[in-house]
């Protein structure tokens, strides 16, 4: 064979190496370099995984290895098991138990900061291929010619969701009394039947996806026993950003939940996948001293970028009704998130804002209500009606307090923004202005608040909502939990607003 031969045959294998790599699951090409820490260390994280996830959490450890670089060290076993570890030795990054009321427990004891839904699964009766024994029922389950088989339900998953299912209906006693053998893990029961050392048993079905010798059947009094999967963050890590970047793969709709789907799980929702996503949010100019701070902090800790853009409302919904799509909005008030409710179907009311009149330290215009703002000569400032929430529940609240003919008169500025009013105020130009008491936050040095009183319109509501297109629903939906926080909510109400949304039951 001459040299140009072998040249080419060299070509058309590594040609072939190429394209086999391309057709990785995902579309990986050649597999990164490890990661490396800022100490010359590999990268990795730990994760404590359910056991009946096993299969599926193989395929995505070894495809985001590949694509993203970072090594991820799996334990695997029953999900109280695990609680029981995270809560004993502190140690690990991130929990995935079978089931989220054991997530429920984990943020209840504190050990939990952030949780992501996965899929669901459902309890069905596993039996040998064909099932020669015949099984259709409950009572099928209990025959003597029957080895029944069961997962430990002060272990497991899967044990704890059948008793509880089970027990409601009075029916639990009589089966575990017909139990041959308990087991650790839901594997550990599929495995039995597999290898015919017993005739059935209780399982998820998304665990028999890899189990070819063994069928389910679907049973009516297990119809209510199910699980949700989720993904914790162990509050302790010490590299939430890199333990978030692999719950980001994992429950990204093109990555982690495609295997998921894959191996038989019931799948929805998720967002996409993108090394840093890039979440946009528009806000009522008034709510940038609240949320701020904390944006900059979920950035860092979730290793992504939020672009936010502040200003009126009336012009954000105008940039909106001209085709901009923000993935949330977080107006001044319902007024201007209606106008968008196409965009925004599912709105929350989170603080509320009142109406004041602010003037300089002292009020030496003596300015005690509304009317006085009518007084010849004084000059107001108010929001512009067109452009900001603020400047229409304004005119709303001249109009209810039957002053708006009287005032106007002497309004010399409308602005898109109560910012602007202060500022104005601060330089001398202005005798009063009408603007949010968040607006005074921080001012009052120089500015003194006058409440409106008797006049309901004048206190606006803030309404959050995350687009129904976006393609980070639940990042966003992260972030409104940032700033639904405890510290969040402390800084609107020294801000100047009320804080209105009742807590999320879980």
């Amino acid at each position: 064979m001459n040299r140009t031969l072998i040249w080419i045959a060299a070509s058309f294998f590594a040609l072939i190496g190429l394209v086999y790599a391309m057709s990785r699951p995902g579309g990986s090409t050649v597999p990164r370099q490890p990661k490396l820490n800022a100490d010359g260390s590999e990268a990795s994280i730990m994760l404590f995984c359910a056991a009946s996830n096993r299969a599926v959490m193989e395929a995505i450890k070894e495809r985001y290895e590949d694509e993203c670089g970072t090594r991820v060290d799996i334990q695997y076993g029953p999900s109280q098991t695990l609680l029981s570890s995270i809560e004993v030795a502190g140690q690990g990054d991130l929990f995935l138990p079978a089931d989220d009321s054991y997530l429920a427990m984990a943020e209840e004891k504190g050990f939990v900061a952030e949780t992501i839904p996965i899929a669901k699964m459902r309890a069905v009766v596993a039996v040998a291929k064909g099932n020669p024994k015949g099984i259709k029922s409950l009572a099928d389950l209990k025959r003597d010619d029957v080895r029944l088989v069961l997962a430990n339900p002060e272990t497991a998953a899967i044990g704890k969701v059948t008793k509880d299912v089970l027990s409601a209906q009075s029916k639990w006693s009589d089966l575990e009394a017909s139990t041959v053998a308990v087991r650790a893990t839901v594997n550990e029961v599929v495995s039995d039947i597999a290898i015919g050392a017993a005739d059935a048993g209780i399982v998820y079905d998304a665990v028999l996806h890899t189990f070819e010798d063994v069928d389910q059947v679907v049973i009516d009094d297990l119809k209510e026993a199910s699980s949700t999967i989720a993904l914790g963050v162990v509050k302790s890590t010490e590299q939430p950003t890199t333990a978030l970047h692999f719950a980001r793969y994992v429950t990204a709709q093109d990555r982690g939940l495609e295997l998921y789907e894959q191996y038989g799980f019931g799948v929805e929702g998720g967002d996409q996948w993108a090394e840093t996503p890039e979440l946009s949010v528009f806000a009522g100019s008034m709510l940038r001293p609240a949320i701020e701070d904390t944006i900059r902090e979920f950035e860092e800790r979730e290793g992504v970028k939020v672009n936010r853009v502040y200003n009126g409302c009336g012009i954000l919904v105008a940039q909106m009704k001209a085709g901009q799509k923000p993935d949330a909005y977080f107006a001044c008030d319902l007024e201007f998130m209606n106008q968008v409710h196409d965009l925004f179907p599912e709105p929350v009311s989170v603080s509320n804002n009142e109406l004041v009149i602010l003037v300089q330290r002292g009020n030496p215009k003596n300015i005690r209500s509304l009317k006085d703002l009518s007084r010849e000569g004084l000059r107001v400032g108010i929001g512009h009606e067109k452009q900001c929430a603020m400047g229409w529940i304004t005119q709303n609240t001249f109009r209810e307090g039957g002053v708006q003919q009287e005032i106007m008169p002497n309004v010399t500025v409308q602005t898109p923004t109560g910012d602007m009013l202060v500022n104005q105020l601060q330089t001398g130009s202005l005798d009063a202005a009408v603007a949010y008491l968040s607006n005074a936050a921080g001012a009052a040095d120089f500015l003194d608040a006058i409440r409106i009183e008797g006049i309901e319109c004048s206190t606006a509501i803030q309404p959050w909502a995350v687009a129904k297109e976006s393609p980070y629903p639940q990042l966003a939906s992260r972030l409104f939990e940032r700033i639904c926080s405890v510290e969040s909510q402390d800084t609107f109400k020294s801000e100047g607003f009320s804080w209105q949304l009742e807590p999320a039951g879980r």
